[in-house]
């Protein structure tokens, strides 16, 4: 039997170099992509856990006439901000009031902190609904910063 008659089997070098660095293209735009989506997934337990508590503490401003907490006689209507821990963590995030958790009477602003691999992202918003967002994660930031309407939940979000 010769040589010429025998039927090759397997890749060339160059055909695994081709595979590789197709490999190493897709990845490149394939990673980011995944990580940005599992930020974006994540950071909706931020904002829902703000709405969450907002809504309450404005129910509870409805109820009472004020955003602290009220004692009135044997009765104490406690504030939602001065809830447990484990009813203030919403997935990575942990809402918390600023003013050592005791809003006034007129006013509050809640924090939601990132914690784990989302602890460089944080949200804010008051009474008035004014709503910041502090990261230090490239490309997360809001291209009009001094607005203060919106969280950034995406990258290179415009407010």
């Amino acid at each position: 039997m010769s040589y010429a008659h025998q039927r090759r089997r397997g890749f060339t070098l160059i055909e695994l170099m081709i595979v590789v660095a197709l490999i190493a293209v897709l990845s490149a735009f394939a990673i980011p992509s995944y990580r940005d989506h599992v930020i974006r997934g994540r950071l909706v337990d931020a904002s829902n856990g703000l709405n969450t508590i907002r809504a309450d503490m404005e129910r509870h401003f409805q109820d009472n006439r004020t955003f602290a907490t009220v004692t009135a006689g044997a009765t104490t209507r406690t504030s939602p901000c001065q809830r447990p821990a484990a009813e203030l963590t919403f997935g990575k995030f942990v809402i918390s009031c600023t003013g050592a958790d005791a809003p006034s009477p007129t006013a509050y602003k809640l924090t939601a902190t990132g914690t784990g691999d989302m602890s460089t992202f944080g949200f804010t918003v008051d009474q008035l609904d004014r709503r910041t967002t502090t990261t230090t994660y490239t490309d997360w930031t809001a291209a009009n910063p001094n607005t203060n309407t919106c969280w950034v939940l995406k990258r290179r979000q415009t407010c």
